[in-house]
């Protein structure tokens, strides 16, 4: 396995050892072991899985308190992912990474705690499932605007159409309003 440390260091890119024949193919989507040697040593307590169709975005997500440390990866189709740092002290607070993550790429990505993080369907579908390092705890859960300009996450939204936004998400607030870590 490859961990390829992003533009914001402490989120990484995972990619596995795929191994592929006519048969179809095998890898380890995630080992204790692997991931702490490469500084990934939280422990995981709850799987997620998230279906969404063509041009939903979810996010930006975050807990302010008991925040989630996020593993992501695509089972099914493609998505945009996003991770937003939130980390008041850090060099690159309000700083975003993006990248592209399919089920045919088997690409994952760590979100550490601390960040915020959603996702742009690209696909007519995409099935997530996500480890987390903390219980979803919904009176912590807070949101930043997914369009925010001063974080200013380029999209890849399709077609010029508004994406689709839940009303939770509609109601996200601007990095500067937001309670920060």
């Amino acid at each position: 396995m490859q961990f390829i440390k992003q533009n914001i260091h402490d989120v990484i890119l995972c990619q596995s050892a795929v191994f592929q024949d006519e048969r179809g193919f095998f890898f380890e989507s995630y080992k204790k072991s692997t991931f702490s040697d490469a500084g990934i040593s939280e422990e995981f307590i709850q799987d997620n899985y998230s279906k969404s169709k063509q041009g939903v975005l979810r996010g930006l997500h975050y807990q302010i308190r008991n925040p989630q440390g996020k593993l992501i990866r695509v089972v099914a189709g493609e998505i945009f992912d996003v991770a937003v740092d939130l980390r008041q002290s850090s060099l690159t607070f309000g700083k975003w990474v993006g990248v592209h993550l399919s089920a045919e790429n088997k690409d994952m990505l760590w979100v550490p705690a601390g960040f915020a993080h959603g996702f742009y369907t690209l696909s007519p579908w995409a099935e997530i499932i996500y480890k987390v390092t903390e219980y979803y705890a919904p009176q912590w859960e807070r949101i930043i605007r997914w369009d925010d300009p001063t974080i200013g996450v380029s999209w890849p939204i399709l077609h010029a159409q508004e994406p689709v936004l839940s009303a939770k998400d509609r109601g996200g607030k601007m990095l500067s309003d937001a309670e920060l870590y």
